[in-house]
């Protein structure tokens, strides 16, 4: 399969800052020829059969990306994640079930969008469990925990079921911050009839980056600048519904506008 430009970038920036358990899990990520194919067709029956925006691989390593930092900006701000707190595991046991959650959370688009999380986690289930055993060959125990930690992540990534680990949470926020204008280019050059659903394309189509660093007040500030006031949909009818259910919604600062314009303060 080709790899593009793109996600080799990704790949690289990826790899760079993990360490120990959750970087073996990350070349092990990267390379499945499964994971790749089954990214691939779910990519390709989201834009081509559905007329949605990205998400395949591209957009499932940029929501690995987001969440790592969100992990890392926690971490620094002394917030302990769900298994820490119950003493199950440490911070990178919870960064591997995170990485594995962003990593298969929109798999169930091979399939149709209704409903796609609670799909993506029969797909994901067996991959989870078998990569597993190769990170973790000599704890059961925390294989078991780690799954159920990922399984809480995908099928929790819409906001439609109630999630309570902090590492889930971080899921919802950092699958909600892929909405830079790329994710929305291809779509919009294959589909040009109207459709249910060009809204998101058009409101990602006018984001032109998205920030995300240590607050000032919180520990995670997020920041979305916009060519176009279209913008805000998504803002307020995606982002902010995810975080608004979210798990990491009190440690976090968001900003909005337009280029030029008043920054607006939702969080």
């Amino acid at each position: 399969m080709t790899i593009s430009p793109k996600e080799r970038s990704l790949n690289r920036k990826i790899l760079k800052r993990l360490k120990a358990y959750p970087h073996s899990l990350a070349e092990i990520l990267l390379e499945d020829p499964e994971v790749r194919a089954m990214q691939e067709y779910a990519n390709t029956v989201s834009i081509k059969r559905l007329g949605f925006n990205d998400h395949g691989p591209v957009h499932m390593r940029v929501v690995l990306m987001n969440a790592i930092t969100m992990m890392e900006l926690l971490r620094d701000a002394g917030i302990p994640t769900s298994l820490e707190t119950e003493e199950t595991g440490d911070f990178n046991d919870s960064l591997s079930a995170v990485m594995l959650a962003s990593f298969l959370h929109d798999l169930g688009m091979s399939i149709g969008r209704q409903d796609h999380e609670l799909h993506s986690t029969y797909l994901a289930y067996p991959i989870i469990d078998r990569l597993l055993k190769e990170v973790y060959p000599d704890d059961l125990q925390k294989r078991v925990a780690l799954r159920s930690l990922a399984i809480e992540g995908i099928v929790g990534h819409m906001a439609h079921h109630t999630i309570h680990s902090l590492e889930a949470g971080v899921i919802l926020v950092a699958d909600g911050c892929d909405m830079e204008r790329g994710r929305a280019r291809i779509p919009m050059f294959l589909n040009t009839s109207p459709k249910v659903g060009d809204i998101h394309k058009y409101s990602a189509n006018s984001i032109e980056k998205v920030t995300i660093e240590a607050g000032k007040e919180l520990p995670v500030r997020i920041q979305v600048d916009m060519s176009t006031e279209v913008g805000f949909f998504q803002v307020e009818e995606v982002l902010l519904t995810k975080i608004a259910r979210s798990t990491m919604k009190p440690y976090i600062e968001l900003f909005a506008g337009v280029i030029g314009g008043e920054l607006k303060r939702y969080l």
